[in-house]
């Protein structure tokens, strides 16, 4: 049987290849599932938090994680549309404006002052960083600046002693994720 992933050569550490196959079925038999009402439920902010555990070996890091966002787009255009369904257009549209707010009145803070700090001897997210990628968010909320899902899921930002809460940063990327593919 062939792989649906190339694997990582050599020492290098890549997805253990079980536990992404047990997930993918799982994912697959919930997809053709649920669209009858029954089955598994899995969402697309479970596959977005879905993690492996690294092995030699295993499946390459990027070509799982590509195929895991196309999952994640397909679980929340199903999602949105089943909603949207269920609410109508004028409620669903309220419910995204509504959470786009609330992400803009975060991101409007002073710069150093978005995101609670980790502690002065914790690890965090550099500010700079942080406060610099909220601009561009603010243009894409505002203005409709050019920012694509995948810019904000494969952000990166530098470490910094005392810096942004790391958790918090997050969380508010998924709720970026979230809209965004809430009114693709």
């Amino acid at each position: 049987m062939s792989s649906p992933f190339p694997h990582t050569r050599g020492s290098k550490l890549g997805y253990d290849t079980d536990e992404v196959d047990e997930f993918l079925a799982r994912a697959r038999e919930a997809y053709d599932t649920r669209a009858s009402g029954g089955g598994p439920a899995i969402s697309s902010d479970l596959v977005r938090r879905t993690a492996f555990t690294m092995r030699k070996g295993g499946y390459f890091p990027p070509a799982v994680d590509a195929a895991l966002e196309r999952l994640e787009d397909a679980f929340a255009l199903r999602e949105r549309d089943q909603a949207w369904t269920k609410a109508g257009d004028e409620a669903w549209f309220a419910n995204a404006r509504s959470r786009a707010r609330e992400i803009l009145n975060r991101i409007e803070r002073p710069d150093g002052q978005k995101f609670t700090r980790a502690g002065f001897l914790r690890i965090g997210y550099h500010p700079k960083d942080v406060d610099a990628f909220a601009y561009h968010l603010v243009q894409y909320f505002r203005a409709g600046a050019d920012l694509s899902v995948t810019d904000v899921r494969t952000i990166t930002f530098r470490s910094k002693r005392g810096g942004y809460d790391e958790a918090q940063v997050d969380a508010l990327l998924d709720a970026v994720v979230d809209v965004m593919l809430a009114v693709r």
